[in-house]
């Protein structure tokens, strides 16, 4: 089995997604953050800081690289990882590529109810949140289009729409 790499922005479900889907599938589960602080030692938020975005968008497309040759495979990856480098179109080819689609409402609500701490939406107000959230949802979608798949998860709010939304992969993958 090829990779499966599951894309879309912050709170969309990336990884409840992925996690559930590698388990039902047998497979391991690699979340592309995680597996880079693993490497590096460091959080994202730590490389960020003491390196820049820049660099940090250069580990992640090295690791990235790394962890998408592994078969038999569910990754999902961070929200901008899809819009640096030639990421999008490497994951086509790496694997089959899932977009985990959702609202700029649905997003915000889902990352109010987060238990994470995303650096990118540090010391917003909502009504900051809400445009941000936006404004880089438009940045990002034309790379998120171009998955092999789209799956719309507006409505993904409990864990028989979580499983749903898995068993919705797995017949689009026949898997």
């Amino acid at each position: 089995m090829k990779s499966i790499i599951i894309i879309g922005y912050m709170g969309a479900g990336k990884t409840t997604v992925g996690k559930a889907l590698a388990k039902e599938l047998g497979v391991m589960f690699y979340d592309l953050d995680w597996y880079i602080e693993s490497r590096m030692r460091k959080t994202v938020k730590q490389i960020f800081e003491e390196m820049g975005e820049e660099r940090f968008r250069h580990i992640e497309h090295n690791m990235l690289h790394e962890v998408a040759e592994f078969e038999n495979v569910v990754v999902s990856c961070g929200g901008g990882t899809p819009c640096f480098y030639d990421n999008m179109d490497y994951m086509n080819q790496a694997g089959e590529t899932i977009y985990l689609k959702a609202s700029s409402e649905t997003l915000h609500a889902h990352l109010k109810m987060g238990k994470g701490v995303r650096p990118l939406l540090l010391n917003k107000t909502p009504e900051e949140v809400d445009v941000f959230i936006r404004e880089q949802l438009q940045q990002r979608e034309p790379f998120y289009e171009k998955a092999k798949h789209i799956i719309d998860v507006n409505v993904m709010d409990n864990f028989d729409k979580i499983n749903n939304t898995v068993q919705q992969i797995r017949e689009l993958l026949n898997v």
